[in-house]
């Protein structure tokens, strides 16, 4: 009895232990997920490298450093494409939206405010005596407080260290990723015994491959999207179109919530732009016009695009990956549902190989 009652009283303490080892694990991952996430990036950055550094060396007879430089320098060359295509449009919209002088910014907000009320049934004269009766403009402006406009601006150069200290840190990462294509295996192995080894090597093949269709795939989702949205903004007569429709189409990476962003985008620079025409016909059509465009695309997106990525990639039920981004948002925010995916991927592929024989693993990975 007594030699039953400590096997209990062990299996007790070992169980606890466990879920106390669990809980201090998932905590410090939890304080360590800005590198976890610059280490997700930096993969990602050298999965999609590979090919060009592998074409340098072998059709080009590159050396392998050089060939990983000459690929980080055309990132880097994208990248700052990239961001140079937008410095006309911030300008462009900086001078539409007067962002620079709050006066003229209520004005042009109390002037597009006051078209929408008389739009909805006011007439003049009584939208006129309700906002002198009621105060109505003056307490719209003052919660509007677009004090804050001057107080983000002087805090752009916070937000500009905190993203060139996480570019810089993904360059890094990725150099070496590239440079050594089996770091990031030995880096594992060490923490593997070694009778399972063949197993890790076996998931990081499956990874890749999965996760280099994913990749693919979402190349070819945010493509479509950007089409269809330049041909709306053209045809609405939209200034930066391209660039506008390519900003709110890479928004699409973040899982739900990015199109919402690149749909308000869309409709308040539509509206903007044509700020003190004739809101009737000239500011609400185009902006439903745009609109039907986002409509548009979003239908091919949810019943084309991404129907064809999760089958042909991470091959898991649309269900499945609906909540594992609302998990992984909740807790890692914006960076935990953009790569919650490929995340998620990478665990089931893990788990089938090391756990192959558990019931739960063979259903929950019948499709990896």
């Amino acid at each position: 009895m007594n030699h039953s009652s400590k096997t209990i009283a062990n299996g007790i303490l070992r169980a606890v232990a466990i879920i106390v080892g669990i809980v201090l694990s998932l905590y410090f991952l939890y304080q360590i997920r800005s590198v976890i996430a610059y280490l997700a990036i930096a993969a990602v950055i050298a999965l999609l490298g590979r090919p060009i550094t592998l074409f340098l060396r072998r059709k080009l007879k590159f050396p392998n450093t050089l060939a990983v430089i000459v690929t980080m320098v055309l990132f880097v060359t994208i990248l700052m494409g990239i961001i140079a295509l937008f410095v006309p449009l911030i300008n462009e919209q900086g001078k539409s939206l007067s962002l620079l002088d709050i006066e003229a910014l209520k004005a042009d907000v109390n002037t597009l405010y006051l078209e929408i009320l008389e739009y909805m049934g006011a007439s003049t004269a009584d939208l006129n005596e309700l906002i002198k009766n009621s105060d109505l403009e003056r307490s719209v402006l003052e919660g509007l407080n677009l004090n804050f406009i001057p107080n983000i601006l002087n805090s752009f150069l916070n937000v500009l260290s905190s993203f060139s200290i996480g570019l810089f840190s993904v360059l890094f990462i990725s150099f070496f990723f590239l440079k050594d294509s089996k770091l990031l295996q030995k880096g594992l192995l060490t923490f593997i015994p070694q009778k399972k080894e063949g197993n890790l090597i076996v998931s990081i093949d499956k990874i890749n491959g999965l996760l280099s269709r994913y990749f693919i795939g979402i190349l070819v989702q945010l493509t479509i999207l950007f089409v269809i949205y330049m041909i709306t903004l053209l045809i609405v007569g939209v200034d930066n179109a391209i660039v506008i429709a390519f900003l709110c189409a890479l928004f699409n990476i973040i899982p739900y919530i990015g199109p919402i962003i690149g749909a308000v985008i869309m409709v308040t620079l539509t509206m903007t732009s044509h700020l003190g025409m004739d809101f009737s016909t000239v500011i609400l059509p185009k902006a439903g016009y745009v609109l039907i465009g986002v409509l548009i695309g979003q239908m091919v997106d949810n019943f084309f695009s991404q129907p064809f990525i999760f089958s042909t990639s991470v091959r898991s039920h649309p269900l499945e990956i609906f909540l594992v981004i609302i998990i992984a948002g909740l807790l890692f925010g914006v960076v935990g549902m953009v790569v919650a995916v490929p995340g998620y991927t990478a665990i089931k592929v893990i788990l089938k190989e090391f756990l192959r024989e558990n019931t739960f693993v063979k259903k929950f990975t019948k499709n990896v």
